[in-house]
């Protein structure tokens, strides 16, 4: 018998680590080469590994959730076949999308030792005054079972720490009769595209000092006009929703703010500033957030960044995008679609220094030449990287959206 070791293999595209999310395989099973041992996260994607060789599995190199680096002991495979020991890198196999890829260089983690699964914590009993067993009487006990009551539950007033009708009485008498209460609490460990998630909107916040800027937008006449340009489009052209009015406001004003369309490498001191304009769309899937990227937003028309948004964002949600559409964006737009709320404080998407966030359309009485009219209203929540972003020129630039905003026609007008 040989063994056989598969160390983890190079994904590719500069990752030190992964984490295994789960196992195909257990020790002591038998299985034929190429067949799926385990699916490995990255924060580009998941992949499938598959075995390199045929043999039985004698161990594996971590439990789910852990992270294995590059060229550590994965499986150990033993052979029926006479061979030596190789190395070699498995082409994984891109099964879906789970995170965003990392627009910055971190510092590869230590890899973690193996540990058993996370299990829930069991509640604790509850203890009564009078001890681990209730002391009642067989006819006590009888008219708690008929009544639904946990006499764990009932303050005992009788000799010894006995239970007696009258307790019961006032158990029933006090809402206690029925209820029960809860106890303990379940620990879930922080795994999967959830760990992404936590591990870049807290490096975020801890690097990037943010400060948010909120202005509010009359969005009658855009309503007017998004709603009159739906009801005579062409058969072929997709449904507007207001996230494309937004990103061509967002091509124009950050060619006059150009310090917005921009990504700050803190750790090299470089703020690199953008001609192309790749705007990072924020999207909740299933697995959990998710930003994949609208590129050239700049060379697109109104249509085309419909379309584009619907064809991304269906991609992100059903787990089939593309590294690629998930990586280098310059700038970042956020919205919480019919749940946007009054206001936010968006985190942005580091290495961005910027993220704009539309808020919910609310009907608001305003005064128009001494008149009360009903205008649609709606805030506009910012967020910038102070390091980059002078507060003065972001409240010029979101001045600016504004006034386009307020002024359809003239998003069309170059």
């Amino acid at each position: 018998m040989t063994k056989h070791i598969f160390k983890m293999p190079d994904i590719g595209e500069g990752v030190t680590e992964a984490e295994i999310t789960e196992w195909h395989v257990k020790v002591g099973d038998k299985v034929a080469s190429d067949d799926p041992v385990c699916d490995a996260m990255t924060d580009k994607a998941t992949v499938e590994l598959t075995a390199p060789v045929s043999g039985v599995v004698t161990s594996v190199g971590c439990a789910a959730g852990e992270i294995m680096a590059v060229g550590g002991a994965l499986v150990v495979f033993e052979m029926d076949e006479d061979t030596d020991i190789k190395e070699e890198s498995a082409i994984p196999t891109p099964i879906k999308m789970e995170a965003p890829k990392a627009q910055n260089k971190e510092k590869p983690k230590p890899v973690s030792k193996p540990a058993s699964k996370p299990k829930a914590v069991p509640a604790p009993a509850v203890v009564s005054t009078h001890g681990a067993k209730p002391l009642a009487s067989p006819a006590v006990r009888r008219r708690a079972e008929e009544q639904d009551i946990d006499l764990a539950l009932v303050p005992a007033s009788g000799k010894a720490g006995q239970i007696t009708h009258a307790d019961l009485d006032a158990y029933a008498k006090g809402g206690g009769a029925g209820l029960q209460k809860l106890a303990g609490a379940t620990d879930i460990k922080v795994t999967g595209m959830r760990r992404i998630i936590s591990e870049r909107m807290s490096e975020s916040k801890r690097r990037i000092p943010h400060f948010s800027y909120v202005e509010s937008i009359d969005m009658t006449e855009l309503e007017r006009t998004r709603i009159h340009l739906n009801n005579t489009r062409a058969a072929h052209r997709p449904k507007l929703t207001l996230m494309p009015f937004f990103m061509r406001a967002m091509v124009k004003a950050v060619k006059l703010w150009p310090q917005c369309n921009a990504t700050f490498d803190d750790d090299a001191g470089i703020i690199t500033q953008h001609n192309p304009v790749h705007i990072g769309m924020a999207a909740q899937t299933p697995g959990g957030l998710m930003v994949p990227v609208i590129r050239h937003a700049e060379s697109q028309d109104i249509w085309q960044l419909a379309s584009e948004i619907a064809r991304i964002g269906e991609a992100a949600k059903t787990g089939s995008i593309a590294p690629a559409e998930l990586s280098g964006s310059t700038i970042s737009l956020t919205s919480l679609g019919k749940l946007a709320g009054v206001m936010a404080t968006p985190v942005i998407n580091r290495p961005e220094v910027a993220i704009l966030c539309p808020n919910k359309i609310v009907d608001t009485p305003v005064m128009e030449n001494g008149q009360m009219v009903v205008r649609k209203i709606m805030n506009f929540s910012t967020s910038f990287d102070h390091r980059v972003v002078d507060g003065f020129h972001a409240a010029e630039m979101v001045a600016y959206i504004k006034d386009l905003l307020e002024h359809p026609a003239t998003l069309f007008i170059d």
